[in-house]
């Protein structure tokens, strides 16, 4: 193809991602007219992201007679304690206030005769939120010093030292790359998807719960930076409707559907109502010969059987499309249930970014919000919306107050090799044996049979963990040795690039963990049970090639910063 067409730019701030939080962020930064602000997003801003296809209901808001602590506990309960306090009660307290800019913004939120949001459950209210992203895109460009760059995506940070500096990329549909330089980075990618085998095979692999273009970049490129990383090992995996993975909390929580096995028996009590004992009860149940295992809406009222065919056409038609074809409505039949492969991210379980209160990570100036940040597991919508603007608001005290050093010398060097990587890739055109679907099936069996994945029952042993980062060892290797005919191969072979380097850091973060905290998100074969000596978060740290692992104990004040010994 040539040397690609270098596009440079200089900018305070760089926002890596335009999803929920990077938006807000942007949003946030957009009232600063004095700071120049650019979002790098690999799709469009007004449908990337996990709001992509929109939402029903705002899972994280204080409902009335409930306080934010109130929230914060809610969360360390269904955790296990191992929860930020800072960062939780930083973000529940802004719960309600960004949701009121949501809804000045144009977002429709249910109300009753009295005017009051109309809630779903405790701590959730409902609304059309078919158009939440494109509502948060245009008020970003409402922001005249806001520069989006969509279809641009970001592999590696430029750093100096201990400090973030810039960063590099790509067109995934020109031939053209990205220098960035920047006072400040904030990371608002996302977690990862596509570590393991997903429930449907072949041409339907990506119907998953999660995203599937979300593939961990804003974690591996902190890794490769030295960032300090947390709970990996406390993975997420979804309570989905069966085939089409659509959302059980809106049946569940909507109708009060319980979760019945195949005699009708309510199960769900026996195990316990968290979120990760939710799963394993259905996973004990499918094990004991009980399955298949339901949420019971047979029997429910014609008007709410017209509620749920509504509310997934809102957020996932493809349920709302089984129910159709099937010729039963919601109320003639239950709904058949199961669990998904296991993910990593910031959003409903710990894992991400090590961030002190104001969300800057152990890289100086690199910043962390929504699911790329770690710590705060149950943050939903809402809790990413309030990272984004709690991180804007740390990056202007910060580029105020100047806390930003001199260009480093050498970016412009550590930027041409990156550069010089891209161009190797598409230029080299002797034959290859693998390609990335190759690398990616291979990666997947590998986390599926060895790391816990759906085959196994999403338990491990130590033994099956080693093989598996071998394993992993050696399909990074073979990674390297890609080649991509065009720039849109070229980000196939990054995202899998991406995905192996999370792999690594999680495999490590299983090995580390010497307990069972959360059935199935985290099932340790040789640990069956908690050990009081992992009250503790397990972090890591890329060294020399190899991951450090780190024990920190456990943040139970409402501020945080990082210790001279914790920054890289």
């Amino acid at each position: 193809m040539g040397k690609l067409e270098v596009k440079e730019f200089n900018t305070d701030v760089l926002i890596i991602g335009g999803g929920t939080a990077g938006c807000f962020a942007a949003i946030t930064l957009g009232g600063e007219k004095d700071l120049k602000v650019i979002i790098a997003e690999k799709a469009d801003i007004k449908r990337s992201g996990c709001l992509a296809a929109g939402v029903n209901a705002i899972n994280a808001y204080i409902t009335k007679g409930y306080k934010p602590e109130d929230y914060v506990e809610y969360a360390r309960q269904d955790a296990e304690g191992i929860i930020r306090n800072d960062l939780a009660i930083s973000a529940a307290r802004r719960f309600n206030k960004v949701t009121a800019d949501l809804e000045k913004f144009g977002l429709v939120i249910l109300k009753d005769e009295n005017g009051e949001y109309v809630a779903r459950g405790k701590r959730n209210i409902k609304i059309n939120g078919e158009n939440i992203k494109p509502i948060l895109a245009e008020q970003v460009r409402k922001s005249e010093n806001v520069t989006v760059l969509n279809r641009v995506n970001i592999t590696d940070l430029i750093t100096d030292g201990s400090e973030v500096k810039g960063a590099v990329g790509f067109s995934v549909t020109e031939n053209e790359a990205y220098v960035i330089r920047a006072g400040a980075v904030l990371i608002a990618t996302g977690g990862a998807a596509g570590l393991y085998r997903s429930n449907n095979p072949g041409f339907s692999r990506h119907k998953m719960w999660y995203p599937p273009f979300n593939t961990g970049a804003g974690y591996a490129m902190g890794i490769r930076a030295g960032a300090e990383m947390t709970t990996f090992e406390m993975r997420f995996v979804a309570l989905r409707c069966k085939d089409t993975i659509a959302p059980t909390g809106t049946i569940a929580q909507g109708v009060r559907a319980p979760q019945v096995n195949a005699s009708g028996e309510v199960y769900e009590t026996k195990y316990g109502l968290k979120t990760s004992e939710r799963i394993y009860g259905t996973v004990m149940e499918n094990r004991r010969g009980a399955g298949p295992c339901y949420l019971e809406t047979k029997g429910i009222a014609k008007e709410s059987g017209d509620s749920l065919l509504r509310a997934y056409l809102n957020m996932a038609p493809a349920q709302t499309l089984k129910w159709i074809e099937s010729g039963k409505r919601p109320e003639e039949q239950n709904v058949e249930i199961e669990g998904t492969e296991p993910y990593v991210v910031g959003g409903h379980t710990a894992s991400g970014y090590w961030v002190d209160t104001g969300r800057e990570t152990t890289v100086k100036g690199l910043f962390a919000a929504g699911d790329v940040a770690g710590g705060f597991p149950q943050k939903y919508v809402t809790g990413a919306l309030a990272e984004g603007e709690i991180a804007a608001e740390s990056i202007i005290k910060r580029l105020k107050n100047r806390i930003v050093r001199n260009p480093d010398s050498g970016f412009d060097e550590k930027a041409l090799e990156i550069l010089k990587g891209y161009e190797k890739a598409l230029d080299d055109k002797s034959e290859s044996l693998y390609s990335y679907e190759d690398i990616e099936e291979a990666m997947q069996k590998v986390m599926d049979t060895y790391a816990g994945g759906i085959s196994a029952g999403y338990g491990y042993n130590e033994k099956q963990l080693l093989a598996a980062g071998e394993r992993i060892d050696k399909l990074s290797v073979l990674a390297e040795g890609l080649k991509a005919e065009n720039m849109h191969e070229l980000l196939f072979l990054y995202e899998i690039r991406e995905r192996i380097t999370v792999c690594r850091s999680l495999i490590a973060h299983l090995l580390a963990r010497k307990e069972t905290r959360w059935h199935v998100f985290g099932e340790n074969l040789d640990h069956p049970d908690k050990d009081k000596n992992f009250e503790k978060y397990v972090n890591s740290r890329l060294s020399n090639g190899e991951i450090e692992i780190i024990l920190r104990d456990l943040v139970t004040g409402e501020t945080y910063e990082h210790e001279a010994s914790e920054v890289s």
